[in-house]
């Protein structure tokens, strides 16, 4: 079982997709279809809807956060995000959405070896009601 620290609430249970680098989902994330848009991604075309995101961080614009909220609305956003450094924007838009919708999507902060530890296609299901988060891998 892996441990992390809970950065917002929620449950999920989903596909691990792993971006290689941050991604901004400001101008990096088409809210109607969960899809990496930018096309300076390494994962352009990949699509993030109910899988979970595995990433090293977000990147760019405080603006992010009302794109994810949107997903999170639209139904279109990863089921959960797990980080290795803390964001605060993608938090946010986690906040935002659970305040405005009633909708929680679990951001987790991880440390590097478990972070490492997930690869894509692996089924995770995330705890993140309390903290420490727990995560069950290898459930598919």
């Amino acid at each position: 079982m892996i441990r992390g620290r809970t950065l917002a609430r929620g449950v999920a249970t989903g596909e691990v997709v792993v971006l290689e680098e941050p991604l901004s989902f400001w101008g990096g994330v088409d809210p109607g279809k969960g899809t990496v848009v930018s096309e300076h991604h390494p994962q352009f075309g990949i699509s993030l809807r109910e899988r979970v995101l595995v990433m090293p961080s977000g990147r760019g614009s405080s603006s992010s956060s009302s794109v994810l909220a949107e997903a999170i609305r639209l139904g279109t956003a990863p089921a959960g995000i797990l980080l290795r450094e803390p964001d605060p924007i993608v938090v946010l838009g986690a906040v935002v959405a659970r305040e405005l919708y009633g909708v929680e999507l679990p951001v987790v902060a991880l440390d590097e070896m478990d972070y490492r530890s997930l690869s894509p296609g692996d089924i995770v299901s995330v705890d993140a009601k309390g903290s420490p988060a727990t995560l069950q891998s290898g459930l598919g």
